[in-house]
């Protein structure tokens, strides 16, 4: 059984070394797409002035580490009033590789767009808000929240997905693709534009993955995270079970 995993390999094997053992699962992992920050001169397109917002809004620490390169390739000195607001304590403590920790002025949400807002609230609402996130993610859920809020924002893309070469990859030697994101897809077809599913089964990881993956015709044979299983590597577990 050949199981091909859209992403880095993680440092720790644990949750995958039952796959192995139990069902001789033969697992690669390779991820379809890289994260790059947007350079200047693709971020000055947006027609966004950096200098124009008291408050920035996090969800990744890509998008943090592609905000600070432009700030200093645009030659913009962040002021120290800059408010930051994270979508969980994880993108917030990323912070600190860029400035001093202040929690006076950083905080974070419980990884949903609502906590965000809420942590706005009445008190910071005079901020003019810039939303950062990656090309082709919507920033729709958040936006309507601002919208209701009545708050002042702008949305900027900072990073994009950059498509790998695959094309050493023979898809069709592997019984599972476990794919993640929107871009995983894109990337797939990208290197493959004839690809026909055939015997592979696909598992999504992932709720903004499974849209993508319908549209494009790829039957999901398991679709995580679920109760049933919350990780990846139990998803396929799953799938391999229910072979027997």
């Amino acid at each position: 059984m050949r199981i091909l995993i859209s992403q880095n390999a993680p440092a720790k094997m644990t949750a995958y070394e039952p796959l192995r053992e139990k069902h001789g699962a033969d697992i690669e992992f390779r991820p379809f797409f890289q994260i790059e920050p947007l350079t200047s001169r693709e971020f000055r397109e947006q027609r966004i002035n950096l200098p124009d917002y008291t408050a920035i809004v996090f969800s990744s620490r890509h998008a943090i580490d592609a905000y600070f390169a432009l700030c200093e390739e645009l030659r913009f000195k962040v002021p120290e009033t800059m408010k930051y607001f994270c979508t969980t304590e994880l993108v917030a403590n990323y912070l600190q590789k860029h400035i001093v920790y202040r929690k006076r002025k950083i905080f974070f949400g419980d990884g949903t767009p609502q906590s965000v807002v809420a942590l706005i609230g009445p008190k910071h609402k005079g901020e003019k808000f810039l939303i950062t996130k990656n090309e082709g993610n919507s920033a729709h859920v958040i936006t309507s929240l601002f919208d209701d809020a009545g708050l002042d924002y702008s949305v900027a893309v900072m990073v994009k997905s950059v498509t790998q070469d695959m094309h050493d990859l023979d898809l069709h030697s592997f019984d599972i693709v476990v794919l993640y994101n929107p871009a995983d897809v894109k990337s797939l077809f990208g290197n493959f534009p004839d690809f026909k599913q055939e015997a592979v089964k696909f598992i999504s990881y992932g709720r903004s993955v499974v849209k993508t993956m319908e549209e494009a015709g790829l039957e999901i044979a398991v679709k995580a995270p679920s109760p049933e299983a919350p990780s990846a590597a139990k998803a396929i577990e799953l799938y391999l079970e229910s072979l027997k």
